[in-house]
Parts: C-alpha cells; structure tokens; sequence
C-alpha cells in the first residue's frame, strides 16, 4: 500500500511541474533585464620599478624581473642567477579580469597589444643584433591567461606556461611566440606562433617567417591579438602584418575570472625575454535582473497619464496578472493534492507499523556528524576501489577517491593489512575508538573526518577532499608558490599542530605530503593519529609525541622556506641533508642560502630568515630549547621574541640529520614514515 501511495505523489507531482514549469520559465523570461558589458582596461608604457603603480598592479613569479634600465619586465632574472639555464618566470595582472559571462557562456572579448624584445643576456657581448643574433635562442615568450596568481609552469619547451600540478582539466589560454623547434610538440620551426588551448601542445601554429619577422633578430616586435568573443572569433598581428585570422571558441578554457600577461622560459639554450609595454581591454557580456517586466517607465507614463500605452504594451502589463492566478491556482490544487494523499498513506502506513513493529523514535542526525560507512557505500563510492580513483599510499595504506550518493567528495584511506598487523598489541576495537576520539576533534585548520567503515576483513577512514591535493605537490613541483603564500601555510599548520596539542594528542606523522590545501589555498592538517603503540600511559605518549611533532615542524619548516625535501640525491654532497645544512648555513652567518631563489625579488627575506630561525629552534634538543607548539605560535605570530639560537648546533644523543630525524632522545618521532 505504501508504493502504491508513493506512486500516486509522484505521479501527482510530476503533472503539477508540467504544468508550472511554462509559466516560471515565461516569468524567469521576463524577469530577465537588459544585457550590459562589464569593461576592463590596463595600461603599461613602461615597467619602471621606481613606479608605484607597476609595483602594485604587476606580479612577478619565477625569475623575473623589472629592469630599470630598460624600463622593461624581464624573463629571466639574470641579476640574481649565474646560470641561466632551465629558468621560468611570470608576470602577470595583480587582480583578476572577468573572461566568461557563466549565464551563457559567452567569452569576453578583448584586444591586447604589447612590445617585446628577444636579448642576449650582458655577459654575452659579442651577440650580433644586426642580423643573426648567432642563431641560438631561449624557449620563447606567452601572452597567457591563467586561473591562479601564483603558479610557474615548467621551464624549457613548457615556456612557464603548465606544470605538473596542472591537470587535464586545467583551464588556461595562451599565445606563444617561440623561439625554439620541439618536434615533440609539432613545433614547425623555431620561429612560429602558436595558439594552446589548455595543452603545451598548440591546436594551431603559424609560421612567423611568412609575414617577414624573425623574433631572433634583436628588434623589438610589436604584438596585437584581437579577440571577438561573441563570434568566437580571434586575430593575430605582428607589427602591421596579420599572422592569424579564424575562428576559435575559448569558453571552454576560461573560468568567469581569470589572470592575464606573460610567461617565459630557457632550456639549455639561453635568451633574455623583455617585454616594454602592454596595453589589455576586455569587454564581458553580463545581465542586469529586474524584479518584474513592469519597468519604471510604464509606471511613470501610467501614473501621470504621460500618453496612451500600447496593445503590447498593456498586454505585457496585463499578462503577468494571468500568470499570476494561475500560478497561484496550480499551487493551491497542489497543496490539495499532496495533502490529502500524503494524509491517506501516512495513516495506512502507521496502521501497519502499529500492527508488525513498535514504535520507534528515530533521533535527527547532525548535518556532517562522522558515521559509520558500510563496505558497499565505500566500494560504490571509488567504483569498486578502482585503480584511476587512487590519489597516492604510504606504508599505512592507499587514499582513494570517493563520491558519495548525494555527490558530496572524500578521500578514503584503506589502511593496508601489513600496517594493521605491525601494530603492537593492537586490535580493531581499539582503532575504531581512535578514529572515534580524532572524528571529534574539530579545528579549521584540520581534516574533517566524515566517517569510517570497518568489516572483519577491511578498516578505512572517510575524509573531506580537498581538491587543490597535497602540499609537496605544489611546494616541490615545478610551481613556485610565493612567500605569502608559504607563510600562511607555516602559520596554518602550526595552528593545527598546537590546537591538537592542546587536546592532549599528537599527529605523530608530520611531512609535507601530509598537508592539504583546499580552494582558498588555506593549509589543512591531515593523516593525524593512527599510530598505536603498546604503552600503557595515553599521556605519557602524548607527551613524547608531541615533542617528536615539533620536532617534525621545524623540518617541515626548512622545506617551505627552501623549496627543496629533507634528503636531495640531485645536489652537492655538502647540500644532500636539508638540517645538517641549515644548521652548517646558521653556523657561517648564510642562511639567506637556504631561502628558494625560485621566488624571485618578492620574498621578504628578513621575514624568510626569521621563520627559518623558527624551524631551527624546533630541532634543538628537549632540554636545550626546543619549544613546545604553543611558544612556536607565538612566535609566527610576533607575540613573543624568538630565543637566540646556539652559535652552534648543539649535540644530539643520535645523529643529527633529516635521515634520522624520527629519532629523538630515544624515542621513535614518527614511526611508519
């Protein structure tokens, strides 16, 4: 009887919305105001760095420069480096530019104009610029748009333009002008334009060398690219000579906002990229909305008899009136309708529990409360664990991807049964209650845990995802994330880190890969817990963690201000262990070495030094200074002074290095790493 009931409801509701939908949609028409264009428009006609506004409204990542003696942006930064090889650099529009109206899709149009040189760098003097400029060349230079202010692409053939932190759907827009034949990328010559559409591979190249330029020879070029975005239209012209007329939709590339300029980049060949000036206006289409088709107008001439109004006029008026009544009609019958048979089946269906069950409250479950998942949700959700839904393991386990019936995203970690069974003296009871205790545990700067699922044979974990993934991928991949950026995830992390702390319980697995960052780019601790152990005392283990995980944070600390993981195998001997280096680059007054050269002239290296003067702090021995998260807080938070370190590095009871440093004072800092 009660499908029979649930039939009928949704057989009802189901006419009611053919007959509704017509007349919202006429009214959602109606409701609709006048079409309007949204207009941007920068203007550079040089790049002094003594200006205030090109300081402020141009960003510079990578290597890249503002040259004062050109009064040009330069890529790369040949100021700060003595190798010019394999080097990327952006610069770009301070603040976002409206590219997309997402009502209908329509790209924006825009015309961007720009000069630009190819160079030697100073050291190569005997450069010929009268004719073959020796023929060599760097990579080349993009006009890009791009969604994000603070990614650098790949250097050499990349032109800064993607990394690998880009996915496939990474959406992003660029014109190159290349200086270098990659047959790998159909690349024609070393002297072409290219269009790319989200790919380093271009969808259509030109050959430059038919319009009479060679961007190799030492002239400053002159660059227009028209864009008509309502025909999906694009032009491109170099100097007085169009390279490229034809359609091209770019809608499916563009976020509604998105950064506009240039990116560049050398390979193992070298070049100087200047740009002199640019000029950029876009034009977006966008839609007022009003609150009725009655528009002032009509009110006005209605109100003071300024005139008759016409047929249509009066029928436009009168018509929303119609509408009206029998919206109004519709829904009332509706109400009826569902009422009467929502009444009917609930009082059958009560009939028939009072007679086969008793009757039972069910308690309302908080929104996101943590939950037990059955085995069936969770292999639903990541398509029977499919290998494409893996997002990377460790030696506790793998994280997948999941999606949830009501299309919610998690990342799911199964923990493998080697991991379960090198536990001592552990059993799933005692897991469950962990993942219990930690589920509770609520901070912004902490995973939310959404819920767990365990079976005789499986134990897992359900998370919040976090799309933006993990933090080495963007601190160690070719990306450049800037000092501002590092900083906030320092203090993020350390918030995290002391809140846990505070609530008696340790992460006891502090790295990297470990942190993510979700859509704001706002750090999040995750993978905390988990580690048992047969000690009898929770607190004395607490306290032994917890000091392990400061120690863990001020490594963690020297890999974001250098850019760089705890043991590197493709550096100098002297340079491999990342705290045995610092420590040796404190000893000799040079910390300023360690900072990442990646950044560029933006890093505040005052405050790098100071942060870096932190992570060293959290290395010391317990009872020689090393402070505890909550002093580490105050600390980034300029609330307390930083002690002065050792002029040199104290001695440990174990070797002092990145390769051991889990070992502390005798106690395992982060087992299972």
């Amino acid at each position: 009887m009660g499908s029979f009931c649930y039939f009928w409801l949704l057989f009802s509701a189901t006419l009611i919305m053919l007959i509704v939908y017509p007349i919202l949609a006429d009214k959602k028409k109606q409701g609709t105001g006048p079409a309007i264009a949204v207009t941007k428009h920068l203007s550079f006609s040089d790049f002094r760095p003594d200006d205030p506004k090109i300081v402020h409204e141009v960003k510079l990542l990578g290597s890249a420069k503002l040259s004062d003696e050109k009064g040009a942006i330069q890529i790369p930064d040949e100021s700060h480096l003595s190798d010019l090889r394999h080097q990327a650099g952006r610069a770009i529009y301070s603040y976002p530019i409206r590219m997309l109206d997402p009502l209908t899709g329509t790209p924006a149009s825009f015309e961007a104009t720009f000069s630009f040189q190819f160079s030697n760098s100073s050291a190569s003097s005997h450069a010929n610029f009268t004719g073959g400029f020796n023929n060599t060349g760097g990579s080349g230079l993009a006009f890009i748009m791009v969604p994000d202010e603070f990614t650098v692409g790949r250097p050499g053939p990349w032109l800064a333009m993607l990394n690998d932190a880009c996915e496939d759907n990474y959406k992003a827009a660029a014109i190159e002008f290349d200086t270098r034949q990659n047959p790998e990328f159909g690349d024609p010559n070393d002297n072409h334009v290219g269009i790319n559409l989200g790919s380093i591979i271009s969808t259509t190249t030109v050959n430059a060398s038919d319009a009479g330029v060679y961007f190799k020879d030492g002239l400053i070029h002159q660059a227009r690219i028209l864009y008509n975005g309502s025909r999906r239209w694009m032009e491109v012209s170099l100097g007085s000579k169009p390279v490229f007329s034809g359609s091209l939709d770019l809608s499916p590339f563009l976020n509604e906002y998105m950064f506009v300029g240039f990116s560049a980049s050398t390979g193992n060949l070298t070049q100087i990229h200047n740009i002199y000036s640019w000029s950029f206006t876009s034009t977006s289409q966008a839609s007022l909305r009003v609150p009725s088709a009655e528009t002032c107008e009509s009110k006005i001439m209605e109100r003071y008899g300024l005139g008759v109004l016409s047929s249509q006029s009066h029928s436009s008026i009168k018509e929303p009136s119609r509408s009206l009544l029998i919206f109004i009609s519709v829904m009332a019958l509706a109400i009826a309708v569902f009422a009467s048979l929502f009444y009917i089946c609930r009082r059958r269906n009560n009939q028939a529990k009072a007679v086969i069950f008793p009757d039972k409250r069910q308690r309302p479950r908080p929104p996101n409360k943590p939950r037990r998942f059955t085995i069936s949700e969770v292999s639903s959700a990541t398509r029977g664990f499919h290998e494409y839904e893996i997002l990377g393991s460790d030696s506790k386990g793998t994280y997948y991807r999941g999606k949830l019936p009501n299309g919610c995203q998690v990342a799911i970690k199964r923990f493998s049964a080697q991991f379960l069974s090198s536990q001592i003296g552990m059993d799933r009871r005692r897991l469950l209650k962990e993942i219990s205790t930690i589920s509770r545990v609520r901070h912004p700067n902490l995973v939310p845990i959404r819920g767990w699922c365990q079976d005789n044979r499986e134990t897992m974990v359900v998370y919040e995802f976090f799309p933006n993934g993990s933090l080495d991928k963007w601190l160690f991949g070719v990306g450049v994330l800037p000092w501002t950026r590092r900083l906030k995830v320092v203090k993020d992390v350390a918030d995290g880190l002391g809140f846990l702390h505070s609530k008696q319980l340790a992460h006891k697995n502090m790295k990297a890969t470990n942190i993510f960052l979700d859509v704001s780019f706002r750090a999040v601790l995750g993978d905390f817990g988990f580690v048992l152990s047969s000690t009898e005392s929770r607190r004395f283990e607490a306290s032994v963690s917890q000091k392990a995980d400061v120690f863990e944070f001020g490594i963690f600390v020297l890999e974001v201000v250098s850019g760089r993981g705890r043991l590197e195998s493709e550096v100098r001997q002297e340079e491999r262990d990342l705290l045995d280096f610092a420590w040796r680059m404190h000893e000799i007054d040079e910390k300023a070495r360690l900072v990442d050269r990646r950044m560029g002239s933006v890093v505040n290296l005052e405050q790098a030094i100071r942060v870096l003067e932190i992570g060293l702090l959290c290395t010391l021995n317990e009872n020689k200074g090393r402070p505890c998260m909550e002093e580490v807080v105050e600390f980034l938070n300029l609330d307390k002074s930083i002690p002065e370190l050792p002029p040199n590095r104290p001695v440990a009871l174990f070797p002092y290095s990145s390769a051991n440093a889990g070992l502390c004072n005798g106690y395992s800092c982060a087992p299972f790493k």
